[in-house]
């Protein structure tokens, strides 16, 4: 089936463009609709309504739903069996924590916008989302509200990367669990740089698969964006992907009806059908987990048997909490286990908050634990990936509760052989148990590649024999029904001497009997070693590999308490900001300010951004440190006398007249102050005459501008060229999604950077 292609090519041509193109659904109707006929006369099967940003953050002001009523009448004006999609597109705003933008009001911008059209539309379009966690908003928003078809893309650059980090899997993953119609690509690059990703997307989807390429990347001639990729270039690369199984065919950014009449000529094609082999995956949203082999849950974010941490969430400490998942993240963890359930404390809420920064402190994976299903439903809620929950038994009460949870969030559900008469003594028993759960689970639609099983371990000091019923329950779990399988294995010495010696023991009895994911102490070497060398000797080059490299790692880093304490550069690179506050404060007791910026704070930064730059972390981490960093930074100028030491520099940031997009602009401004420049941000749709204003008022050492669409980069080279006239001196850096070191050149620009580090490193440089 075929989609249209760009909208702003069209409005160009036709001489109407505008910064919010949105309102020509009501100053421009007859242009509107005709383009709709352009597309539809060029064989499109759908039609994209002109939406794309007309929600309440980027039109405020605006009678929003006089302008998607009139969009949705306009595309089907001219229809014949076209059906009418909704589009939708990022609000503008990050996301806390790495914005301001809270989740439940980027939600109810969303719901706002479905709610108009639900009724007058065949479906919705959510397309151009960079950031994972906004789009599940946004996918939320369509499916509580409406129960129309709903279609999902995002855009990759060339790393095969959203801009935050997540791979075209995860995205598939996450999306497929949580029922989207069709899922995909759009805008990002041209067709023949989107191969791999749109390969990926065809591996890992078991919904059809969507792809909206660009039609290149421009450069500008004449004060024009022109691209060079021809009509048949462009189907020719296209008509192989409707070969390798894409279902919709579509364009993006500099596509026109030619190109669409081009793609239309695959359309009725028969897709091939993709087998897939879907394995049990959990994600965060950059790292996925696959149970095909033992994943270590680490079991120290649960408040049984850990006095300090019923105090920290009694006090609501949650730097503590979240000091215990860097720990075991770097201790060998590949997921952790999060329950806060404390007696006479707000679970809901406090899950809520620390999966939300646990978002952001650490890329692994969540279990989201609780015997309340409404904390395990907030924990989902607010998680940004496909998380596990812990958990389901065999109550029928329990798995009504819990299964259209597991189903409304894409989750991965644990079951517990146990129902409302406790633990079963026999294995048979505790596999009968499992049966039923996985029965119940498939009723509800979660698939057999969404569970695993838990046969309970009991200890050995008051229930030994009962100990080889759970081994035994296990195997039968595993050859029987060939579901990952998990344990809490310090359970079973509880009251015992020399705890550690069975606890390992009974681990690679466990093992041995088919177990998938230990729930332990990860900070336990003795058992996370056991773990390396099991999977090593398991056959696969890889599990070898980190084997090896973790043993030469632990060779090489002397031994050291595990209560030691924290550094302010280990706090900052973590994005812990009270505790890079605390520790700032100290550090200034003995050191003096100037020697803490440069010895600790920007080498910290300098391996932050190391560490991004080699794809290790990526964009809510480097914020995340960043912000922190900024904290440290407050302390210190707090300390310096008045006309003592001042800021490196001073910076002029604005996104140039016509666009209004600053969340590339934004994330400039927090890396800049983080290094401790000053930074002057003008905001967005800014004239040229008010940037010549802060630059005769700042005298700034450089100035920063932001463009995201192309039609705005002929914006960009009129306000260069009118600051250069006026005499302005400092050189002029360009970015922007659309930009290109060619570009930059072409407007005469001094320096192009191709995102905020290479920015600041080449400012410093300078």
């Amino acid at each position: 089936m075929i989609f249209d292609g760009a909208f702003g090519t069209e409005l160009e041509k036709r001489g109407i463009m505008s910064k919010m193109p949105e309102m020509l659904n009501i100053t421009h109707k007859e242009q509107i609709a005709d383009i709709h006929k352009s597309y539809i006369d060029a064989g499109c099967d759908f039609i994209t309504t002109n939406t794309f940003g007309a929600n309440r953050i980027k039109m405020p002001n605006e009678d929003r739903k006089l302008v998607i009523e009139s969009a949705i009448a306009l595309a089907k004006q001219h229809r014949t069996s076209q059906y009418v999609m909704m589009d939708i597109g990022p609000l503008g705003k990050m996301l806390y924590p790495m914005g301001e933008l809270s989740f439940d009001d980027a939600y109810e911008a969303f719901k706002e916008m479905v709610v108009t059209a639900r009724d007058l539309v065949d479906g919705f379009i959510l397309e151009t989302f960079s950031d994972l966690y906004e789009l599940k908003c946004a996918l939320l928003a369509v499916k509580e509200n409406s129960d129309k078809p709903v279609f999902t893309t995002m855009t990759f650059d060339q790393t095969g990367h959203t801009l935050t980090g997540t791979s075209p899997r995860i995205m598939a993953e996450l999306m497929s669990n949580m029922g989207a119609d069709a899922i995909g690509v759009n805008c990002s690059l041209g067709p023949k740089d989107l191969k791999p990703i749109v390969e990926e997307l065809l591996q890992y989807s078991d919904k059809p698969v969507l792809v909206q390429p660009n039609r290149g990347i421009p450069s500008l001639r004449c004060g024009r964006a022109i691209y060079s990729l021809t009509t048949a270039d462009f189907a020719s690369v296209m008509g192989t992907f409707c070969d390798a199984g894409v279902a919709v065919l579509g364009g993006c950014c500099g596509t026109n009806p030619e190109f669409i009449a081009a793609i239309a000529k695959n359309k009725g094609k028969q897709v091939p059908v993709r087998t897939m082999d879907k394995k049990v995956t959990i994600t965060s949203a950059t790292q996925a987990v696959t149970f095909d082999k033992v994943q270590i849950c680490g079991e120290r974010i649960n408040p049984t048997g850990k006095k300090k941490l019923k105090e920290a969430i009694i006090n609501g400490d949650f730097d503590y909490i979240f000091k215990e998942a860097i720990k075991q993240e770097e201790a060998g963890a590949a997921l952790l286990d999060v329950n806060l359930g404390v007696p006479k404390t707000d679970d809901v809420t406090n899950m809520k908050n620390v999966v939300v920064r646990l978002n952001e402190i650490t890329n692994l994976p969540l279990q989201i634990d609780s015997s309340n299903p409404a904390a395990i439903e907030a924990g989902c809620r607010y998680y940004n990936g496909v998380p596990l929950i812990n958990s389901v038994n065999g109550n029928a009460d329990n798995m009504a509760a819990i299964f259209p949870i597991a189903k409304k969030y894409g989750a991965v559900v644990l079951g517990l052989t146990m129902d409302d008469k406790g633990i079963p003594q026999t294995a048979e028993e505790r596999f009968a148990i499992a049966e039923r759960i996985l029965n119940g689970a498939q009723q509800y639609g979660i698939g057999r590649h969404r569970m695993m099983m838990d046969t309970l371990t009991l200890t050995c000091s008051a229930q030994q024999p009962l100990v080889k019923e759970t081994l035994r329950a296990l195997r039968m779990v595993t050859n029987q029904l060939g579901l990952p399988t998990a344990l809490g294995v310090s359970n079973v010495s509880f009251g015992m001497p020399n705890r550690e010696l069975i606890n390992s023991t009974f681990l690679m009895m466990a093992l041995e009997n088919g177990l998938t994911m230990p729930i332990i102490n990860p900070c336990n070497a003795a058992m996370t070693n056991a773990i390396l060398a099991y999977n090593a000797l398991r056959g696969v080059s890889a599990d070898l590999d980190a084997f090896v490299n973790n043993a030469v790692a632990q060779e090489n880093v002397p031994t050291v308490s595990a209560s030691k304490q924290m550094t302010l550069g280990e706090a900052v690179r973590r994005g812990l900001k009270e505790e890079s506050v605390a520790l700032t404060m100290e550090a200034l007791e003995s050191q003096d300010p100037m020697s803490l910026i440069n010895e600790t704070l920007i080498p910290t930064l300098n391996e932050v951004g190391s560490d991004f730059e080699k794809q290790k972390i990526f964009l809510p981490q480097l914020i995340s440190a960043s912000e922190a960093c900024k904290e440290a930074f407050a302390i210190i100028k707090s300390k310096f006398a008045q006309g003592g030491a001042s800021q490196k520099g001073l910076v002029v940031l604005a996104t140039v007249k016509g666009d209004v997009h600053d969340i590339g602009k934004n994330i400039v401004k927090v890396i800049f102050e983080s290094y401790g420049y000053k930074v002057v941000d003008l905001g967005k749709d800014t004239a040229k005459e008010t940037i010549l204003e802060a630059y005769n008022q700042y005298q700034p050492m450089i100035i920063g501008l932001s463009a995201l669409m192309t039609t705005t980069v002929l914006s960009m080279e009129e306000t260069i060229a009118f600051l250069k006239e006026q005499g302005v001196k400092c050189p002029i850096f360009v970015g922007g999604a659309v930009l290109t070191q060619q570009l930059a050149k072409e407007i005469k620009a001094d320096y192009y950077t191709k995102d905020a580090l290479e920015f600041v490193e080449t400012v410093a440089k300078l």
